[in-house]
């Protein structure tokens, strides 16, 4: 190639060809590319300052992302803090409904409908997580965000602990002792005798007084009531100067013993709970008297007028440990023993079940419970004074069990109300700080692309006139070539 000889003309209409040639190449690289500045050779300056701008913008953008999972794991959060609270309000209205009524079993229902409220709390509060963090389970779930590059601008999330809703750092809500009842028994027993008299003012020596037994001789000598099983004395004695209306009094003066007069029959009927007689003043060796022998009832159709304990007219009254009254059973000549079994039975929480043969009716209950009467004689044993009913403690109350344990549950339930909403908020003022993070990342990262692109990117409306203009050169030069060429061929035609 050497010994080739181009003239002047041609050579430099060929070194233009080349050089635009070249220049067409790069612009259309840069049409292609996008980029004026494709590597350190084209612009190193340029190169080098784009390159840490997206740099920094790619870093940022791995930031972004997991600002966007902070983001996540806050709304799941405050997700289960919302359901929380509702739960919560819920078990408010629980303890408040358990404060409109005085009646231990319902209160002893809403406590327990309390303790699944606190269930599905700690359920939630423990399937509040987001990839593995939990901000409402405690410890080892704090949220840490990082802002920027080199981790000196961040945000830590403390987690607070609602799985255990007891723990006094978190709602400080405990379960409530949701009650264990007790049980008790009543010993039916009762035995009749009815002696003939003649009236009630008749004085108990004379001919005519007692037809079924002469007890008393005469106006000096007595009549005694005494336990049939160790022959102590029941009461008073009365003398035979005394009204048959006496001998009534008396026996109804004895603790489990009553006595009904007939006027018109003369029949004076003595009913007891225990075996006891009676007999003349002198207690001698015989002890001969008028013996009433208590027997327990052997079955449901016993009447319980047929016992000292229950007389027709007589009220029994059925209450709470509260008070409250369940219902009251009014005693009539035909009530029998069934019937105070299904009086017993029919509330809610309480059974009844009475022991053919053995006289005892068992009662169980699930709160404490009380069985009175307005009959003196109700529920005495062995001849002692009568108590005031049969009594059920509850082994143990119900958390709603009283005012003042509903009123404390009520405030604890306030306070934790208070904790949930500052919670809340805290959470959300967090939320916030990383949502205003992210956009001002997003348009950092922006801003870094921007400027990179200011550095490398081609201006294609430029390079696009550009690599007009050098095809319009290239077909200038290539025509003057043509030209420079012919001119060489018209020296060869003089020879």
């Amino acid at each position: 190639m050497a010994d080739i000889t181009l003239s002047s003309a041609v050579r430099a209409n060929l070194n233009t060809l080349q050089t635009t040639a070249s220049f067409m190449s790069d612009v259309q690289n840069k049409l292609a590319t996008g980029k004026k500045v494709n590597s350190a050779l084209d612009n190193p300056g340029n190169f080098f300052t784009a390159s840490g701008l997206n740099s920094r913008a790619n870093d940022l953008s791995t930031l972004l992302d997991d600002m966007g999972q902070s983001v996540q794991t806050l709304k799941a959060a405050d997700e289960g803090i919302s359901s929380i609270t509702k739960l919560v309000e819920s078990a408010k209205a629980k303890a408040n409904q358990a404060l409109q009524t005085q009646s231990q079993y319902e209160r002893k229902q809403f406590a327990t409908q309390y303790n699944e409220l606190l269930t599905q709390i700690e359920d939630i509060a423990k399937d509040s997580s987001y990839k593995g963090k939990n901000l409402l389970a405690g410890d080892g779930n704090d949220l840490t965000t990082i802002f920027n590059e080199d981790s000196t601008s961040k945000l830590k999330v403390d987690a607070v602990n609602y799985t255990d809703t007891a723990l006094s750092t978190g709602l400080n809500l405990s379960d409530l002792v949701e009650g264990e009842g007790g049980a008790t028994s009543l010993s039916l027993r009762g035995g009749k005798t009815e002696i003939t008299l003649t009236d009630g003012t008749t004085t108990l020596n004379s001919s005519s007084t007692l037809a079924d037994a002469n007890l008393i001789a005469s106006t000096t000598t007595s009549l005694r009531f005494v336990n049939a099983s160790d022959d102590s004395s029941l009461g008073t004695a009365i003398t035979g100067a005394s009204s048959v209306q006496d001998l009534v009094d008396g026996l109804n003066a004895i603790d489990g013993v009553r006595a009904e007069f007939d006027n018109s029959t003369g029949k004076l009927s003595v009913y007891s709970d225990e075996d006891f007689r009676m007999t003349d003043g002198s207690l001698t060796a015989s002890l001969a008297g008028t013996a009433v022998d208590a027997t327990a009832f052997s079955s449901t159709t016993d009447l319980l007028s047929e016992s000292a304990s229950f007389a027709v007219g007589d009220t029994l009254t059925l209450t709470d440990g509260n008070g409250y009254e369940l219902g009251s059973l009014e005693i009539e000549d035909d009530t029998s023993v069934d019937d105070l079994e299904n009086f017993v039975d029919d509330f809610d929480g309480v059974s009844a079940d009475f022991t053919t043969g053995s006289g005892a009716l068992s009662i169980t209950s699930e709160v404490g419970l009380s069985l009175t009467s307005d009959n003196a004689n109700f529920a005495s044993d062995n001849f002692s004074a009568p108590s005031a009913g049969v009594s059920l403690t509850a082994n143990t109350d119900s958390g709603f069990a009283t005012d003042n344990d509903i009123n404390r549950t009520v405030d604890r339930l306030t306070s934790a109300l208070g904790k949930l909403r500052t919670q809340a908020s805290e959470f959300g003022t967090n939320l916030s700080v990383i949502e205003n993070r992210q956009d001002f990342t997003r348009n950092m990262i922006n801003t870094l692309e921007e400027g990179a692109g200011k550095l490398t990117l081609a201006d294609t409306n430029e390079e696009g006139a550009n690599l007009l203009a050098l095809q319009t050169r290239q077909s200038l030069a290539s025509t003057s070539l043509s030209f420079a060429s012919q001119a060489d061929q018209n020296v060869l035609r003089l020879f």
